[in-house]
C-alpha cells in the first residue's frame, strides 16, 4: 500500500524538524506533573469598550484563583489592579443595533456603556441579572432575574418589573364548587359582597395597567407546572414561557460512597439516574399577552412529523404499547432557544423531539398563538446537539440557522417568504457563527483545508463567498471587536496552550498578544505529530490520525504499537490545536523515546467530519470504531514497521470503553490495554448521551447488548489494566467493579483494577496521574517488548 501524499508530506516535515532540533527527553513524572509547569493558558478574553485593549483571565500558578490581565502586543501582559476592575468591560456584552451602546454583565450586575465616550452607568447591584437586551425603541434595557423580567429606563434611570410569571394558582380565581355556587344563588348578601370584591379587583387592575408608574400584576400559570425558561419581546408586549409538568418521575437515584473524607467517616453522594430511567420531561409553550394578562398555550400539532413515531418498529418488536398522539418535545436545551427580532414583532423557537430524531425551528404567530414551521431537520439516527446556532438578521425578517441537512454543518438563511438558501457548502463544518451588526457578513469557525485545521471564515450574506480570515490553523474561538473591524482570536498549536491574537476582519497580519508558557516548557523540543489519513477497509473516508514515531526509523526493526483512543466519542483530537489530552501527548513522546510508535485516531463518531461519520455508531457502539483501529494497526504494520504481534491500546472514558472492545472483540490483534474510567455497560450511563445513540434499554435491548463490553468479557485473552476514580460521577466506579466481578467469575488472568479514592472522572491530582501512567507504562513494557 502506498502512503497518501499528505502522509509523505507530513513525514518529510517531521524529518526536517528533527534535523533542526532533537526532541527533549521527558520523564513520566514531568509529563504527569501539575500543568502549571507548562504555563497557564489565556482563558476568558474580551475587548475594551473602544477596541483598543484586550483583557483576559489567567489562573495563578499553584492556586485556583484567577487574575485579570491587559494584553500588551510585543510585551508582557499587565496584571490589572483590583482598584481598576470597576472600570472594565466583560466577555458578556450585548450591543444596540448601531453599536453605539453596550450592556455588559459583570459579576452578575448590569452596566450600560456609551461607546462614543466610554461613560459607564451601573444598572443593578447584587441581583444576578441575566439575558440583558435593549428594548425595541432602545429607550430601556430589559433583563431577567430568576423568572422575573425587569426594565431599566435609560432616561429616568428607573428600574421596575415588566413580567412576573408565577407557577401558582391565581388567588382571585376560584375553582368550581357546587356548594359555593348554591350559596351565591340563594343568599343575595353574599352575592353582592362577591360582586363588589370582583369589581374592586377589576378596577384596580384597570388602574394598574393604565398607570405606567405601577408595577404589573403577576401572571399566574397554574400550580401544576414548573417554569423552565422565558423570553421577553423587546417591545415589552409578549412573554414566551417554557414550562414542564410538575412532579414528573425523576427515576431512581443511587448513592455513591466516598471512603476517604475530611470527616473521617464514610459519606455518600446522590448519583445521576441511568439511561431510560428518567426520560427528559416534555416541555410546553405558553404565550403571555402582557398588555391584557391573557395566557395561551401554544400547540405543537402542526409541526411536520410530530405525530409520526420513528421508533414504531422497535417499539412493536419490544412489545411495547404504540405511541399515542404527538411525540413529546422539548424546547432545545440552550439559553436562547427562543429568539426575538430586535423590533419584537417576530419570535422563533427551536424544538426537539425527546427521541432526538427531529429538530424544528418555528415562528410563533402572536395573533393566534400558533407555530408556523420554518425548518425541520430529521435524522434516522439522531440530530446533532452541536452546531445549533440560529437567530434573526438586523432586517427583522430574515432567519439564519445552522443545519446538517447536507451531511455537514452549514449556514443557511430563510427570507420572509420561507425560501431557504445555503450560504456555505462542502465537506467541511461551519460553527460558532457571529454576524457583524449590519448583517452583511457572518464570521464562523471552519475547517475547509482539512478536518483538523480550524480558521475563522468570513461569509458574504449576499452571495455566500467564503474566505479564511486567519492563518493560524488552530483557532479555538473568536470575538468581534465593538466596531466590527477586528477579531480577538483564541488559538493554540500542538504544544502551545491557548493564546490570544488579533487580526483585521479583512485578514492580513496577525498580532500575537500572549505567550503564557513557562521558560522551562518553552525551551523544550517535542515530537511533532504527523497528520495522516489512514485508509478505511469499509471503503469510506479515511480515518484522520496523529502519528508519533522516531524521526529516523531503524532499518529492519519491528516497532511495538500503542493505539490511543480519545474520550467522549463525539470529540475531535486530530487537530492542529493544543489537545485536551496534553498529558497523553507527552506520554506519547516518552513512548517514542522508548522505542514505540503511537497512533491517535479520530475514529468514526468523532467530531468535525460530518453527519455520516458522527452517526456511524448508531445502535452499534464500538463496532465501526474497532474496524478503524484494526485498520490503523494494519496501516502501521504495512507502512511503518509496526509489529503486529505486539499491539497495545489505551484511553479514558469512551477510550476505556473502546479498550475493552478491542481486547474482548479482537483479542487476536490487541495484546494488552489500559481501560481508564471506562463504560462497561451502557445501561448504566446517562440518558442525554446514550439514548441518542442506542435509544433506550426497554426499546432497543439488542443495541445495548452488542455495544456493552461486559457482554464480551469471556473473550479476554490479553493483558488488561482497569483504572477508575472511586468518586466518578460521570462514569460510575460501579462500572469497573462489575467488570472486575465478571472477570473473577470467568477466572480470567492477567488483569488488575487500580482504584483512586479521591478522583472523579477528570483526575486532578498529579499523584494519581503519575500512578495511573506508571502502571500503563509498565504494562506496555512488560507485554509488548517480548
Amino acid at each position: 500500500m502506498r502512503l497518501p501524499a499528505l502522509t509523505i508530506f507530513a513525514a518529510f516535515a517531521a524529518l526536517s524538524a528533527a534535523a533542526a532540533a532533537a526532541p527533549t527527553p521527558v520523564t513520566l513524572d514531568q509529563a504527569m506533573a501539575h500543568p502549571d509547569w507548562i504555563g497557564n493558558p489565556a482563558e476568558q478574553a474580551w475587548w475594551s469598550w473602544d477596541g483598543k485593549q484586550v483583557y483576559f483571565k489567567q489562573k495563578r500558578t499553584g492556586s485556583q484563583l484567577r487574575d485579570t490581565f491587559e494584553a500588551v502586543q510585543g510585551g508582557q501582559p499587565r496584571r490589572v489592579a483590583d482598584t481598576e476592575l470597576a472600570k472594565l468591560d466583560s466577555p458578556n456584552v450585548v450591543y444596540n443595533r448601531a453599536h453605539t451602546r453596550a450592556v455588559l454583565v459583570r459579576n452578575g450586575d448590569l452596566f450600560e456603556r456609551d461607546l462614543k465616550n466610554g461613560a459607564l452607568v451601573q444598572i443593578t447591584k447584587g441581583v444576578k441579572a441575566e439575558d440583558p437586551q435593549f428594548s425595541s425603541d432602545e429607550r430601556a434595557v430589559q433583563f431577567r432575574v430568576g423568572h422575573d423580567w425587569f426594565s431599566w429606563d435609560r432616561a429616568s434611570r428607573v428600574q421596575g418589573p415588566v413580567a412576573l410569571p408565577r407557577a401558582a394558582k391565581d388567588p382571585a380565581a376560584l375553582e368550581p364548587d357546587a356548594l359555593r355556587e348554591m350559596q351565591l344563588r340563594l343568599i343575595a348578601t353574599l352575592k353582592r359582597a362577591k360582586d363588589d370584591r370582583d369589581a374592586g379587583r377589576a378596577r384596580a387592575e384597570e388602574e394598574r395597567r393604565a398607570d405606567p408608574t405601577r408595577a404589573p400584576s403577576p401572571v399566574y400559570l397554574g400550580d401544576k407546572v414548573t417554569i423552565e425558561g422565558s423570553a421577553l419581546s423587546p417591545d415589552g408586549r409578549w412573554l414566551v414561557v417554557v414550562t414542564a409538568a410538575k412532579g414528573g418521575d425523576k427515576g431512581r437515584v443511587g448513592k455513591m460512597p466516598r471512603y476517604v473524607t475530611e470527616s473521617g467517616y464514610e459519606e455518600t453522594d446522590d448519583e445521576r439516574t441511568r439511561v431510560g430511567r428518567n426520560n427528559p420531561a416534555p416541555h410546553a409553550l405558553k404565550l403571555v399577552d402582557l398588555a391584557s394578562g391573557k395566557v395561551q398555550d401554544i400547540p405543537f400539532d402542526n409541526l411536520p412529523g410530530v405525530g409520526t413515531d420513528p421508533l414504531a418498529q422497535l417499539r412493536a418488536a419490544a412489545k411495547l404499547d404504540p405511541l399515542k398522539g404527538n411525540r413529546p418535545l422539548r424546547i432545545a436545551d440552550r439559553a436562547d432557544a427562543v429568539r426575538w427580532t430586535a423590533d419584537g414583532k417576530q419570535a422563533a423557537v427551536m424544538l426537539r423531539a425527546v427521541d432526538n430524531k427531529d429538530r424544528w425551528i418555528a415562528a410563533i404567530d402572536l395573533s393566534t398563538a400558533r407555530l408556523k414551521p420554518m425548518h425541520r431537520l430529521t435524522d434516522e439516527a439522531w440530530v446533532n446537539y452541536d452546531n445549533t446556532d440560529f437567530g434573526w438578521l438586523p432586517d427583522n425578517r430574515t432567519l439564519w440557522y445552522l443545519s446538517e441537512e447536507s451531511g455537514y454543518s452549514h449556514l443557511y438563511t430563510m427570507d420572509a417568504n420561507g425560501q431557504a438558501r445555503a450560504l456555505t457548502r462542502g465537506k467541511w463544518e461551519a460553527g460558532d457563527v457571529q454576524w457583524n451588526y449590519e448583517g452583511t457578513t457572518a464570521y464562523m469557525l471552519c475547517n475547509r483545508k482539512n478536518p483538523g485545521t480550524y480558521e475563522v471564515c468570513a461569509v458574504n450574506a449576499k452571495d455566500g463567498a467564503t474566505v479564511e480570515v486567519t492563518g493560524l490553523e488552530g483557532v479555538e474561538r473568536f470575538v468581534l471587536s465593538p466596531d466590527n473591524r477586528k477579531l480577538l482570536v483564541h488559538y493554540s498549536t500542538s504544544y502551545v496552550p491557548t493564546q490570544l491574537a488579533t487580526v483585521s476582519v479583512n485578514g492580513g497580519a496577525v498580532a500575537k498578544l500572549t505567550d503564557t508558557r513557562t521558560a522551562d516548557y518553552r525551551q523544550r523540543e517535542w515530537i511533532q505529530p504527523e497528520y495522516v489519513a489512514v485508509p478505511s477497509s469499509d471503503g469510506g473516508d479515511p480515518v484522520w490520525s496523529k502519528l508519533y514515531r522516531p524521526a529516523k526509523m531503524e532499518a529492519g526493526k519491528k516497532y511495538p504499537i500503542v493505539m490511543f483512543v480519545h474520550g467522549a466519542g463525539y470529540l475531535q483530537n486530530t487537530t492542529k490545536r493544543f489537545p485536551t489530552y496534553f498529558r497523553e501527548q507527552m506520554f506519547h513522546n516518552l513512548l517514542v523515546e522508548r522505542g514505540y510508535i503511537v497512533l491517535d485516531m479520530d475514529y468514526r463518531a468523532s467530531k468535525g467530519y460530518g453527519r455520516d461519520w458522527r452517526t456511524a455508531i448508531y445502535r452499534q457502539m464500538g463496532h465501526p470504531e474497532l474496524t478503524d483501529y484494526k485498520d490503523g494497526v494494519n496501516w502501521l504494520v504495512q507502512n511503518l514497521q509496526g509489529d503486529p504481534q505486539n499491539v497495545g491500546i489505551y484511553g479514558g472514558s469512551y477510550g476505556g470503553f473502546m479498550t475493552f472492545m478491542a481486547l474482548m472483540r479482537a483479542p487476536e490483534t490487541f495484546k494488552s490495554g489500559a481501560a481508564l474510567r471506562p463504560v462497561t455497560d451502557w445501561t448504566s450511563y446517562n440518558h442525554e448521551y446514550t439514548a441518542n445513540i442506542l435509544n433506550t434499554p426497554d426499546l432497543d435491548p439488542q443495541a445495548y447488548k452488542i455495544s456493552s463490553p461486559i457482554e464480551y468479557a469471556e473473550n479476554l485473552r490479553g493483558n488488561l489494566l482497569i483504572g477508575h476514580g472511586m468518586v466518578d460521577d460521570n462514569v460510575f466506579y460501579q462500572d469497573s467493579v462489575r467488570m472486575a466481578q465478571r472477570l473473577i467469575e470467568l477466572r480470567k488472568d492477567n488483569w488488575e483494577l487500580a482504584s483512586y479514592p479521591l478522583e472523579r472522572h477528570a483526575y486532578t491530582q498529579p499523584e494519581s496521574w503519575f500512578d495511573q501512567y506508571r502502571r500503563i507504562y509498565k504494562l506496555f513494557e512488560r507485554t509488548l517488548k517480548q
